[in-house]
């Protein structure tokens, strides 16, 4: 990587907090800043490859489906698999072990994700809202 460390799960995961595990992983970037610009095609290749799929639901189940692998932060919606050292197109060309290391992949919401590539982290922040008993059955209020 140039000129920053290198972020690892297992560094992640010492982390306790959703709010310090989006600092760890927060990327300061620009709306609209290309990585593959003219080599998209290759990105997307890769994300449709059965290698990247097989991982990406190894990470999925080790996070237990929340976001930042935080428990009590289920994703409800899709799931994204967040690389945590950005990928570029040398490292789909010289299948670099960025790619489909578990190591350096963690489950993200949308939102999380584009906060974490340009955004602030007040995106991030999650009402937890009141729970009552049947909330989610209707039929048994």
């Amino acid at each position: 990587m140039k000129n920053m460390s290198i972020r690892t799960y297992s560094e992640l995961i010492r982390i306790s907090t959703f709010e310090d595990r989006f600092g760890y992983l927060r990327l300061f970037g620009n709306v609209g800043q290309e990585t593959f610009g003219f080599d998209r095609y290759m990105n997307q290749q890769f994300y449709r490859s059965k290698e990247w799929k097989q991982v990406r639901d190894f990470v999925i189940v080790r996070d237990k489906g929340c976001d930042l692998g935080i428990s009590g932060r289920e994703i409800y919606g899709k799931i994204l698999i967040h690389h945590m050292n950005p990928i570029m197109p040398e490292d789909i060309k010289h299948s670099t072990d960025f790619l489909l290391n578990p190591e350096y992949l963690i489950s993200v919401s949308h939102l999380t994700h584009n906060a974490i590539h340009y955004g602030e982290e007040i995106l991030t922040i999650m009402d937890v809202a009141e729970r009552h008993k049947n909330d989610t059955c209707p039929w048994k209020k």
